[in-house]
């Protein structure tokens, strides 16, 4: 772990759990994984610890990671909580969120700048699928996180869901 992110734990009085450890080690080595913990067990920074580490280390423009939330309201509070390891650790990070209720002033300057993280949910992914620059703003990507995915599966959205997930396996090859 970085010597910023391990000072930033230290500070906190926190010790990092195995499996954000773990998720760390493999980021590393570009697998994918499924992460399971029980509520409170630090979920959310381990499975944005490999991208707040990677924009530390290698700060670039575009869409770094997506986060797929079930309910607009997990992603806005997803979004809130990650606004602050990221002022606490002074990343050129910019987080923001993608829902329905996102004006359409900025939608537009997301499409044209996205911030590195964003959150949205499966219906406005595939609002960002459907535009004509979504290659462009795709091409960038390098982790997709999806949360609470047992409340998608088996349902309709689940399946919508599982199409995103392939059409971004095309736009973005890379991505994790």
């Amino acid at each position: 772990m970085p010597a910023n992110i391990a000072g930033w734990f230290a500070h906190r009085d926190w010790t990092p759990h195995a499996h954000q450890l773990e998720m760390l080690r493999a980021a590393r080595r570009g697998e994918h994984t499924l992460l399971i913990a029980p509520t409170g067990g630090g979920k959310t920074l381990a499975g944005f610890l490999p991208s707040l580490i990677d924009l530390s280390e290698r700060p670039r423009e575009g869409l770094h990671t997506l986060y797929i939330s079930p309910l607009k309201a997990l992603a806005v509070d997803i979004a809130r909580n990650l606004e602050q390891p990221v002022a606490e650790l002074r990343l050129p990070i910019r987080v923001e969120t993608r829902t329905g209720d996102t004006p359409e002033a900025k939608r537009r300057r997301q499409r044209a700048h996205p911030p590195q993280i964003l959150m949205t949910t499966v219906e406005s992914l595939a609002l960002l699928l459907s535009y004509p620059e979504a290659a462009t703003l795709f091409g960038t990507l390098r982790t997709i996180i999806v949360d609470e995915l047992h409340a998608l599966a088996g349902s309709k959205r689940g399946d919508l869901l599982s199409l995103h997930l392939a059409r971004l396996a095309s736009l973005a090859p890379n991505a994790r």
